[in-house]
C-alpha cells in the first residue's frame, strides 16, 4: 500500500518542514499568486453563472434536505425524478448528487457520477475527494482511491484550492503514514496555502497525533492566527508527553496572547504538575490556580475562594470600589485571607489611584507575612508603578526576598515610565547577573530606555547581540523597539535591515519605521510605505494615520495631507484626537491658516495640544494678535496651558513688543508653576529685553537655574541689543567662571554688544577666540557682528575688506548694515561699492536706493541722489512705508508713518 500511495502522490521528495520553511518567505505563503486569484475568481463565476437556474429548481431543495438528514433513499428518489425529467444533469446538480451520495455514505455511488460527468470543476473534485475521506475510516481501499483522485486532479487544468486539500489531509491521516501528510504540507507550501489558518492548523493537529511534537510546534509558531482550539491543542500534548516546564510556560504564552485559556485548559496544565511539594510546582500551581480563580474556572467551595471569586467579579466588570469595600468588609469580619486576595485587592485600588488605602493593604502583607510571597510583591510594585510613586516601587522591590522575572520587568518598566532610563537600564544589567533569562518584554522595555539617552545607540545594538543570542529578535515586540531606537538615533540603514527582514505583517513594526522616516527627514519614504499599507488592504490605525500626516506636513504636502485628511473622515478616525491635531499641524505647516481654523473648530473638544497648535500656527504665519485671542478662549474651556504654550505665547508678546500682555503670561506661568521651565523662562528673558525692559529681564535671569546655557545667551543678547556691553562682557566672564561653555549663539550676543557699545579691539578678541580657545567655527552671523562693529566705529573700508574675506557669500542685511555705516560717516565710494553689490543680490531693495541717496546727500552731491532717485524710479522700485504700532485697551492698532 505504501508504494501505491507514494506512486499516486506523486512522489519526488520526501518532506522537511524545516527544509521547506526555510527556502521562502512566510508572507509569500498567506497569499496566492496574481493569476491564481484571477483563475479561481473566473471559475467560481463561471460555476455561479451556470448554477442559477438549477439552484431554483424543486430538486435542489431536495437534494438539501437529504443531504442535511443523510438520507439516503430521498436522495435517490431525487435522483430519478432528475433523470426521468432532464435526462442528463448539469453540473451544478450533479455536484450536489455526489456531495449528497458522500454524506449518505455510499461513495460507489458517487465515483459512478463523478466518472460519468462530460466536465468537471472544482467543486466537482473537492466532493468526490470529500466522499472519499468520509468513507475512508472504514476501507483501506478508500485511502489509496482517494490519493489517485488527487493525483488525476493535479494532471487536470484544474487549479486546487484549501477546499481540494481539507479532504487530502483526512486520508494521509488515516492512511497511517507520516510521510503522505508530510507530502501534502509540502505541496500546500508549494501553491501557496502553507500558512492558511485551516491547512496549517490541520496539519498541527496531524503532527500531534502522529507524536511529532518539534514539528508541530515549530508549524504552530508560525501561523498568524490560531484560536483557543490550536492552542489547547499543542498545550495537551505537552502535557501527554510529560513536558511540565513547556506546559506551563505554554499556558502562560495562551494568556498573554489574548485568548483566554477555558476550564479545560486549566484543568489539563494543573494536571501536568506532578511534584506540588517543590517550590517550582507549588509556585506552578499557585499560578494557574489564581488565574482559574480571576476567570471564575476554579471550583473550590472554601470560603476564601468563594471570596476571592467575589473579588474577582468586582475587578472583572471593573468596579474597583466594589473590589476594595468586598475586601474591607472581610477584614471587618475577621475572614481569613490569602495571597491571591491581597493580589486582587492591590489590582483594585491600582486602578483608583488610593495610595493611603494601598499603603494600608501593605502593611497587612508585611503583618501577615504575604509579603515574602513573589506574587503579592509584583502586585505591590504594579500598584505603585501605575501611581506614580516609582520610588515606593523600589522599596518594595529591594525587600523582596525573591525575585521573578515578572518583578525586574515590572520595575523596569516603572522606571521607563518615569523617565527613569539609566535606573531600567542598570536593572537590566543585575538582572543578567542573577542569573535569569530576560524575555521579549524584558528587551522591549529597556530598548525603549535606550531610545532616550545620549549612549542609547551603544547599549541598543549590545541589547541586539544579547536579542540574536536567545533568539528573541524575531518576537515582534523586540524587533519593533530596535527600529525604534536605531530610527530615533539617527541609525537608518540597521533599522531598514530589521525591517526588510520581518517575515510576516507587522503594524506596529511599519508604524515604527514610518515615524523612523519621519525623524530622519525621509518623509517620502514614510508615505511610501503608508500607500502600501493601504493598498495591500492591511489595517490602519491612529498611529499610522497620524504619522503619515506628520510627514505630509514635513514635506509640506498640502494636498497629500488633504487626501490623508478624507481617509481620516471616511474611517471614522476624525474622532481621534491625536490624528486631529497631527492635521491641524499638517495645515498650519503649509501656511493654510482657512483649513486649519475649520479644522480646528470641528473638534469637539480640543486637549491641551490642539489648543497650543493653533496658538503656535498663528504666531508661524504672523496673526500674533489672534493667537492671544486663542489663548483666552483657551482659559475660557478650562483647558490648562503647559510650558511649551507659554513659551509660544511669550513669543507672540515678544513680536507684538506687548509688554503688557507678556506681563499676564508671566503672572499665568507663576500661577501655574512653569517659571522654573528652562525654555519659559528663555522667552521671558528674550521678551522683556525685546519690549525694553532689561531691568526686569535681568531680575528674572538671577532667578533662574544658571546652568542652562540657554538662558545665559537669551541675556547676552539682550544687553546686546540694549547698548550695555560692559554689562554683557561682564556677564560672559561670570558665565565662564560658572563652568559655562560658550556656543555659536553666545558669541553672536558677545560681539552685539562690543559692537554697540563700539569694542573693535575687544570684538577682534572674541571673534578669534571663537576658534583659537573654543574651536567654534565663525558663521556668517559672526562675521556680520564684526563688520557692523568696524562700521559703527568709521571703520567702513576695512569693514569692506572683511566681507571680501569671508569664505562664504555676504548676506544682504550685512550689505545694508554697511551701507548704513557710510552714510553716517560719509564714505560715498564705498558706500557706492556696497550699494551695487547690495542691489546685485535684492533688485528691488528700496533700502539700498534711499541709503546710496542720503550717503550723496550727506556729501552735497545732489547731481549723484537725483540719479540714484532717478534710477529708483525708472526700475519701479517704491520705498516701504514705516508703521507704528499703538497698544490701548489690550487693542493693537498701525498707523502709516508714509
Amino acid at each position: 500500500m505504501q508504494l501505491q500511495l507514494q506512486t499516486n502522490l506523486n512522489l519526488k521528495f520526501k518532506f522537511k518542514p524545516t527544509n521547506i520553511f526555510s527556502s521562502f518567505p512566510k508572507f509569500l505563503y498567506q497569499r496566492f499568486s496574481p493569476f491564481s486569484l484571477f483563475f479561481l475568481t473566473s471559475l467560481q463565476k463561471s460555476h455561479c453563472s451556470s448554477s442559477s437556474s438549477s439552484s431554483s429548481s424543486p430538486w435542489f431543495s431536495l437534494l438539501r434536505q437529504a443531504i442535511c438528514t443523510c438520507n439516503l433513499l430521498l436522495g435517490k428518489s431525487t435522483h430519478a425524478r432528475i433523470l426521468a425529467s432532464l435526462q442528463n444533469p448539469d453540473r451544478f446538480l450533479t455536484n450536489n448528487l455526489i456531495t449528497m451520495y458522500a454524506r449518505c455514505g455510499s461513495v460507489v455511488y458517487a465515483r459512478r457520477l463523478f466518472d460519468k460527468m462530460p466536465e468537471r470543476d472544482l467543486v466537482s473534485w473537492n466532493s468526490i475527494l470529500a466522499a472519499y475521506a468520509h468513507s475512508c475510516e472504514h476501507s483501506a481501499e478508500n485511502v489509496k482511491d482517494g490519493f489517485r483522485l488527487f493525483r488525476a486532479l493535479r494532471e487536470s487544468v484544474v487549479l486546487t484550492s484549501r477546499l481540494s486539500l481539507a479532504p487530502l489531509l483526512k486520508l494521509s491521516l488515516a492512511s497511517g503514514y507520516i510521510w503522505a501528510s508530510e507530502t501534502v504540507h509540502a505541496y500546500a507550501v508549494k501553491i501557496g496555502l502553507g500558512w492558511d489558518t485551516f491547512v496549517s492548523g490541520t496539519l498541527v493537529n496531524i503532527y500531534l497525533k502522529f507524536g511529532k511534537i518539534r514539528e508541530a510546534e515549530f508549524l504552530f509558531d508560525g501561523i498568524p492566527e490560531r484560536d483557543d482550539v490550536l492552542w489547547n491543542l499543542m498545550l495537551r500534548a505537552y502535557v501527554e508527553k510529560g513536558f511540565e516546564n513547556e506546559a506551563f510556560h505554554f499556558f502562560a504564552d495562551f494568556h498573554r496572547s489574548g485568548l483566554h485559556p477555558d476550564d479545560d485548559s486549566v484543568r489539563c496544565v494543573l494536571s501536568a504538575i506532578s511534584d506540588v511539594c517543590s517550590d517550582i510546582g507549588r509556585r506552578h500551581k499557585e499560578q494557574v490556580q489564581a488565574y482559574a480563580i480571576k476567570l471564575f474556572l476554579f471550583d473550590d467551595d472554601s470560603n476564601v475562594i468563594l471570596e476571592n471569586k467575589k473579588l474577582s467579579e468586582y475587578l472583572q466588570v471593573g468596579d474597583n470600589y466594589g473590589a476594595i469595600e468586598c475586601f474591607v468588609n472581610m477584614i471587618r469580619l475577621n475572614m481569613e485571607y490569602d495571597g491571591v486576595t491581597l493580589v486582587v485587592a492591590l489590582a483594585a485600588v491600582a486602578g483608583t489611584d488610593d495610595l493611603c488605602l494601598g499603603q494600608q493593604i501593605h502593611g497587612m502583607t508585611l503583618k501577615s507575612g504575604f509579603s515574602s510571597d513573589v506574587f503579592v510583591g509584583n502586585s505591590l510594585i504594579n500598584m505603585y508603578s501605575k501611581m506614580g510613586y516609582v520610588w515606593f516601587a523600589q522599596k518594595v522591590f529591594c525587600g523582596m526576598q525573591e525575585l521573578d522575572l515578572i518583578s525586574w520587568n515590572s520595575m523596569i518598566s516603572s522606571c521607563v515610565q518615569s523617565g527613569l532610563e539609566k535606573e531600567s537600564v542598570n536593572l537590566f544589567i543585575n538582572l543578567l547577573r542573577s542569573g535569569l533569562r530576560p524575555d521579549h518584554f524584558t528587551l522591549a522595555g529597556v530598548l525603549k530606555a535606550c531610545s532616550s539617552l545620549p549612549e542609547g545607540l551603544c547599549l541598543s545594538k549590545q541589547i541586539h547581540v544579547h536579542a540574536i543570542k536567545y533568539d528573541n529578535v524575531v518576537d515582534s515586540f523586540v524587533s519593533t523597539a530596535l527600529i525604534d531606537v536605531y530610527s530615533r538615533s539617527g541609525n537608518m540603514a540597521e533599522a531598514e535591515y530589521l525591517f526588510e527582514n520581518k517575515d510576516e505583517f507587522n503594524l506596529a513594526t511599519w508604524n515604527a519605521m514610518m515615524f523612523g522616516y519621519v525623524l530622519s527627514n525621509n518623509s517620502h519614504k514614510a508615505l511610501g510605505l503608508f500607500y502600501l499599507i493601504h493598498k495591500n488592504g492591511e489595517r490602519l490605525d491612529e498611529i499610522t494615520l497620524a504619522t503619515a500626516v506628520k510627514a505630509c506636513g514635513c514635506l509640506l504636502g498640502l494636498e497629500q495631507g488633504m487626501q490623508i485628511h478624507a481617509y481620516v473622515m471616511k474611517s471614522g478616525f476624525d474622532s481621534d484626537l491625536f490624528v486631529s491635531s497631527c492635521i491641524l499641524d499638517t495645515y498650519i505647516k503649509c501656511g493654510d491658516m482657512v483649513d486649519a481654523h475649520s479644522m480646528f473648530n470641528d473638534i469637539p473638544t480640543p486637549d491641551n495640544v490642539a489648543w497650543t497648535t493653533m496658538i503656535s500656527g498663528c504666531v508661524e504665519n504672523g496673526d500674533e494678535e489672534l493667537a492671544l485671542s486663542i489663548y483666552h478662549q483657551m482659559r475660557l474651556s478650562g483647558v490648562l496651558p503647559d510650558e511649551y504654550t507659554f513659551a509660544t505665547l511669550v513669543k507672540a508678546s515678544s513680536s507684538l513688543t506687548a509688554l503688557e500682555q507678556g506681563r499676564q503670561i508671566h503672572a499665568n506661568v507663576i500661577k501655574l508653576d512653569c517659571v522654573s521651565d528652562p525654555f519659559v523662562g528663555t522667552s521671558l528673558i528674550d521678551m522683556y529685553a525685546k519690549c525694553g525692559n532689561i531691568e526686569d529681564a535681568y531680575i528674572l535671569f538671577k532667578q533662574m537655574d544658571v546652568r542652562n546655557i540657554a538662558l545665559w545667551n537669551a541675556m547676552l543678547v539682550g544687553l546686546a541689543k540694549h547698548g550695555n556691553g560692559e554689562e554683557a562682557r561682564k556677564l560672559f566672564k561670570v558665565m565662564k567662571a560658572h563652568g559655562m561653555e560658550p556656543n555659536k549663539v553666545t558669541f553672536i550676543g558677545v560681539l552685539s554688544a562690543c559692537s554697540h557699545s563700539g569694542l573693535v579691539s575687544e570684538a577682534y578678541e572674541y571673534f578669534h577666540s571663537m576658534r583659537e580657545k573654543y574651536g567654534i567655527e565663525p558663521e556668517v552671523e559672526h562675521y556680520s557682528c564684526l563688520v557692523d562693529a568696524l562700521g559703527r566705529a568709521g571703520r567702513t573700508e576695512e569693514a569692506e575688506k572683511l566681507i571680501v574675506s569671508m569664505p562664504f557669500e555676504a548676506s544682504a542685511s550685512m550689505y545694508r548694515a554697511l551701507l548704513g555705516a557710510c552714510r553716517v560717516q560719509g564714505d560715498t565710494e564705498t558706500g557706492k561699492r556696497v550699494a551695487e553689490r547690495l542691489l546685485a543680490l535684492e533688485p528691488s531693495d528700496s533700502s539700498a536706493y534711499v541709503l546710496l541717496s542720503n550717503t550723496y546727500a550727506a556729501a552735497n552731491r545732489w547731481d549723484d541722489v537725483t540719479s540714484a532717485r532717478g534710477t529708483m524710479e525708472r526700475k519701479n522700485v517704491k520705498k516701504d512705508p514705516g508703521f507704528s504700532w499703538i497698544a490701548a485697551k489690550n487693542k493693537g492698532s498701525s498707523v502709516c508713518n508714509g
